[in-house]
């Protein structure tokens, strides 16, 4: 699969990454999009809301779907399920450090199981015919920052590349991304797999920098395109130009939310649209810096419909 000499990757985020946003961002020049994270042992006993998260458009494409979890035959047999929808990879989430998840020892928490997350990495490659790739952290915490030495043996694994969160479990969301150990891989002359390094990009600048600085293969973009789907575009055009993409107007920006809350709407219901859609209303960087905007905020965060939402929106203008 190519994605070009400096693709950028939108990052797997649970509630975020449905296939609305997905589209969305790869509208904006995503270059491969990554699904919310699937549990395995929901997806093997054939819940509902998990086997939503499998469906995926030709339009999104290349598309990867996540699975997590810590029990090696329900990793392979969710991963065989999900070669039935026909992803271009399978991705396996050992990065996600929230406790519900970490704290029972699938996603990051495997990182205090190296055994079994090479166990499970090899089966799963074994399992399907699909390329498998793999999500991680630096580590468990500071004094256990292994990547190097894991990225090797993951690769021996037979994983198609590597994701790299520059963060380790401990840290959570805190502190700054350290992309030297995710330049250390990199450049280690054993990897032969592409890396792709992820946290703290925000900026067009930023992903530049860390493409020139560490030499990775592609930057992976999370919490920095909640609210912001252009973040693709405008990166997309730096890296190509050397300059920045120069502004829209602010009602082209409130245009693009606003039609994130009609997909948002249109795919669940208006209440449950409108709940899903306020991480993205709430991070936005669009309302940044605008004078005495807290009450403004507050209310459309309290918006129970579409009409209430656009009305207070259309205020701010």
């Amino acid at each position: 699969m190519d994605l070009g000499a400096t693709p950028i990757l939108l990052a797997p985020m649970e509630d975020v990454t449905d296939i609305s946003f997905r589209l969305m961002c790869k509208r904006f020049g995503a270059d491969m999009v990554y699904t919310e994270f699937v549990s395995s042992d929901a997806l093997i006993r054939h819940v509902g809301k998990t086997k939503d998260k499998l469906v995926i458009s030709s339009e999104e494409r290349p598309v990867a779907i996540q699975i997590y979890g810590k029990d090696m035959d329900a990793m392979v047999e969710a991963a065989r399920i999900c070669e039935e929808a026909r992803p271009d990879v399978i991705d396996l989430n050992f990065g996600c450090p929230v406790r519900k998840i970490a704290g029972k020892g699938a996603g990051a928490g495997l990182l205090q199981n190296i055994p079994l997350m090479l166990d499970i990495t090899r089966e799963v490659v074994k399992a399907v015919k699909t390329p498998v790739t793999v999500k991680t952290r630096l580590g468990w915490d500071n004094e256990h920052r292994i990547i190097v030495e894991l990225a090797e043996q993951l690769q021996d694994c037979g994983i198609a590349a590597l994701s790299i969160h520059g963060r380790t479990r401990a840290q959570m969301y805190t502190g700054e991304a350290d992309w030297t150990l995710i330049g250390k891989v990199k450049q280690n002359p054993r990897m032969t797999i592409p890396v792709i390094g992820n946290g703290d990009v925000d900026s067009a600048e930023k992903c530049k920098d860390c493409f020139d600085r560490y030499g990775v293969d592609g930057v992976m973009i999370g919490r920095g395109s909640i609210g912001r789907p252009w973040i693709f575009g405008e990166i997309k055009h730096y890296l190509r130009t050397g300059k920045l993409l120069p502004a829209e107007s602010f009602s082209w920006y409130l245009d693009i939310l606003k039609k994130q809350v009609l997909q948002s709407v249109e795919r669940l219901d208006e209440r449950r649209g409108i709940l899903h859609i306020r991480r993205h209303i709430a991070v936005t960087p669009l309302f940044k810096g605008i004078p005495d905007f807290k009450s403004t905020r507050i209310a459309m965060l309290r918006a129970e419909t579409v009409d209430e939402l656009f009305g207070v929106m259309d205020t701010i203008i």
